[in-house]
C-alpha cells in the first residue's frame, strides 16, 4: 500500500470547518483505494500568532518540506486585521510559498452549467467558460525590495518594488504554453508593457519562449483590457499567465464568473514535470470568511476540488482526481446547494450535508 505524507494547516475563520470535511473525504479515499496518509496538523495564520507569536513556525516549514503535499484552509480575520502590525496572518502564507519555492499558482475557473444562474453575469456570456489562470507567485510586487514606509522631508511615503528576472518569467511562460497545448491550445499573456519596465521584460521573454510553441494560439493583452474582456466575453480565454499582482486581481475577478468564491480551488506548485508530479500547496481561494465562520454554512466544494488537484499534481493519481470532480458534478446536478450558490436560501444545505453527499457519491463511482 502506497503511503503519503500530508501536512494540514487549517488556519482561521472557516478554514478549520472546510479542512475537517476535506479530511473526511481523504479518509474515505483511504478506504476505497490502495493508499494511506500520514497526516500532520499544525497552526498557521492568526491561530499561530496567538499561540506562538508568529504566523508560521520554522518547524512547520520543515515538516512541509518533508511532505508530499500541503492542504491549506485560510488565514486572517478581524482580530488580526491591522495592516501596520509587525506580525500578520498573511505572512505565514507568503513565507511557506517562498520557502517551498511555490512559483506557480494554478487557478481553474469553470462554469458549472447547473449554477449558471448563480453568477451576476448574463448566462449567455458564460457558456463554455473554462479558464486556467497561472499566476507567478514568489516574486513581483509582493516580494520585491525595498518594500517599506518611511518619512521623507517630514511627510509619510511608501514604496513597493516590482522585481522579475528572465528565468522567473520563462518558467511561467513554459508552463503556460505546455498546459495550453493540453487544453484548447490558446494562451493570453497579461502585462502592462505600455507603462511598466517589468512588464516590458515580461513581454520580451514570453515572446522568446513563444517561438518554441508556435502551435499555440498566442496573444499579449494589457491587464486593464484583460479585466474588461473577462466580463465582456470570458469564453474567449483558455490559459492566462500573469505576474503576481496582476494574477491576484484577475483570478479574484474571474472567480465571480462562477457566482461564488466557494467553488474555486487553487494549486501552488514548484517541481512541475511532464509526469505531472509536483510538491504543492492546495488552497481554496475564498479566504477565511470570518462573517460566516462557525455557522456551518461554508461551501466545502472548493476544498474538495483542491484535494482533487492534490491527487492530480502532487500524487500523480489522475483517476482519483477525476472521481472527486465527478462526485462534485453529480451532487451539483442533483440540486444540492450551499447558501452561497442557492437561488433561495431556505433551500440551502449545510457544510456537512454538502460534504457528506459528495463523499457518498464518491463511494458509488
Amino acid at each position: 500500500m502506497k503511503q503519503y505524507k500530508l501536512l494540514v494547516l487549517p488556519g482561521d475563520g472557516i478554514g478549520p470547518e472546510i479542512i475537517d470535511e476535506g479530511l473526511k473525504l481523504i479518509q474515505q479515499i483511504e478506504k476505497s483505494e490502495q493508499i494511506s496518509f500520514v497526516i500532520t496538523k499544525e497552526l498557521v495564520g492568526g491561530s499561530a500568532i496567538d499561540e506562538y507569536g508568529e504566523a508560521i513556525k520554522d518547524e512547520t516549514i520543515a515538516i512541509a518540506k518533508q511532505s508530499d503535499a500541503v492542504l491549506w484552509g485560510a488565514v486572517g480575520g478581524p482580530k488580526w486585521d491591522n495592516p501596520s502590525a509587525s506580525v500578520r496572518p498573511e505572512q505565514g502564507l507568503l513565507k511557506i510559498r517562498s520557502e517551498l519555492n511555490l512559483w506557480a499558482n494554478l487557478r481553474p475557473v469553470k462554469i458549472w452549467g447547473e449554477l449558471i444562474n448563480s453568477s451576476s453575469i448574463k448566462k449567455e456570456k458564460l457558456m463554455n467558460v473554462d479558464i486556467l489562470v497561472i499566476r507567478e507567485l514568489i516574486s513581483g510586487a509582493y516580494f520585491g525590495k525595498p518594500q517599506e514606509r518611511r518619512i521623507h522631508n517630514g511627510k509619510r511615503e511608501a514604496v513597493d518594488t516590482i522585481y522579475y528576472n528572465e528565468d522567473q518569467i520563462a518558467n511561467i511562460a513554459h508552463l503556460g504554453f505546455k498546459l495550453a497545448r493540453k487544453r484548447k491550445g490558446k494562451l493570453h499573456s497579461v502585462d502592462k508593457a505600455n507603462v511598466l519596465e517589468s512588464s516590458r521584460l515580461w513581454r520580451e521573454v514570453v515572446h522568446e519562449i513563444q517561438q518554441q510553441y508556435i502551435d499555440v494560439d498566442f496573444q499579449d493583452i494589457l491587464v486593464d483590457a484583460a479585466t474588461m474582456h473577462l466580463i465582456r466575453q470570458p469564453s474567449d480565454f483558455d490559459v492566462m499567465i500573469a505576474s503576481n499582482l496582476f494574477g491576484d486581481i484577475i483570478t479574484d475577478e474571474a472567480s465571480m464568473l462562477s457566482g461564488s468564491l466557494g467553488m474555486l480551488p487553487s494549486a501552488s506548485l514548484s517541481d512541475i514535470s511532464e509526469s505531472g508530479i509536483g510538491v504543492g500547496l492546495y488552497e481554496p481561494i475564498h479566504g477565511s470568511a470570518p462573517d460566516i465562520a462557525g455557522q456551518g454554512i461554508a461551501n466545502p466544494i472548493a476544498m474538495f476540488l483542491c484535494i482533487a488537484m492534490l491527487f492530480r499534481y502532487s500524487l500523480n493519481l489522475e483517476n482519483i482526481a477525476i472521481k472527486i470532480e465527478s462526485s462534485v458534478a453529480k451532487v451539483i446536478e442533483a440540486g444540492l446547494r450551499t447558501q452561497d450558490i442557492a437561488e433561495d436560501s431556505k433551500d440551502a444545505v449545510s457544510t456537512k450535508q454538502m460534504a457528506n453527499a459528495i463523499i457518498e457519491q464518491y463511494t458509488m463511482i
